[in-house]
């Protein structure tokens, strides 16, 4: 009885309850509830634009869990001390006493952490950071990643066999864009056959459904129109994300 409570809350932030948003909930409950003698790392991955990024955030809010997104250029150090901020801890001096100070506290609270753009750690070779950090703690650790994340941790192989669950993003569908329908259009009524043609042009990504909503209710205003389906719609293009050919 409290999701109708929950989808309200989500839409009154401007987000909608995705497929994606439930998949990494139960990703990371999955490490949280797990038996003792399992591994604590939990990797959710899918290509870019899928909501994953957005679901973290507010899983990481409803579960308390630490959220840290990794950005291109950090090292182990610039890492630790993002870790150590979501604690509210001063940063050591050194990347080995950082190491120990986020670890024991992980530790101690056993609060989940959450390492979303899990690919730019990868790439710095930062990846047994991550792995130290479970070790020391065992605390529950929820890795986000594009597509190629599973395989790229391949190279890491301790790490790679410490993983409870590969969990793949799924593309977004009627159910997700009824729910993005909720926060981008509230005020227009967009038909299912409509719906539809906006998943075509998405390709999975619930990035650009929200774009095209955006789009159709500017569209639907425009016109003085309260509803609007694939026939009032016409022949007007949709956003693919693909960039528009030059004219010749």
């Amino acid at each position: 009885m409290s999701t109708p409570t929950v989808n309200h809350e989500l839409e009154a932030a401007g987000l909608a309850q995705i497929g994606n948003l439930t998949l990494v909930q139960e990703a990371l409950m999955s490490a949280v509830g797990r038996h003792s003698g399992l591994p604590g790392l939990v990797c959710f991955y899918g290509p870019s634009g899928w909501g994953k990024s957005v679901s973290a955030n507010v899983v990481a809010n409803r579960t308390r869990a630490r959220y840290v997104q990794a950005k291109s250029v950090w090292t182990k150090k610039h890492f630790l001390k993002a870790v150590l901020f979501e604690m509210g801890i001063k940063p050591a001096g050194t990347v080995a006493e950082m190491l120990d100070q986020a670890a024991e506290e992980m530790a101690a609270s056993q609060r989940p952490l959450i390492v979303d753009e899990m690919d730019h750690l990868v790439d710095k070779n930062a990846v047994e950071v991550v792995r130290d950090l479970y070790e020391a703690s065992h605390a529950p650790i929820l890795l986000i990643g594009e597509e190629q994340l599973p395989h790229k941790l391949k190279r890491w192989e301790r790490f790679h066999g410490r993983v409870l669950a590969w969990v793949p993003a799924q593309p977004v569908d009627l159910s997700d864009a009824r729910a993005l329908r909720s926060v981008y259009s509230n005020d227009i009524e967009i038909a299912d056959d409509l719906l539809n043609k906006t998943l075509e042009a998405a390709h999975g990504s619930v990035r650009r459904v929200a774009v095209n909503l955006n789009n159709i209710r500017k569209v639907a205003l425009e016109l003085g129109r309260e509803s609007m389906d694939l026939k009032a719609w016409g022949s007007r293009p949709l956003f693919t994300g693909d960039a528009p050919k030059r004219r010749v």
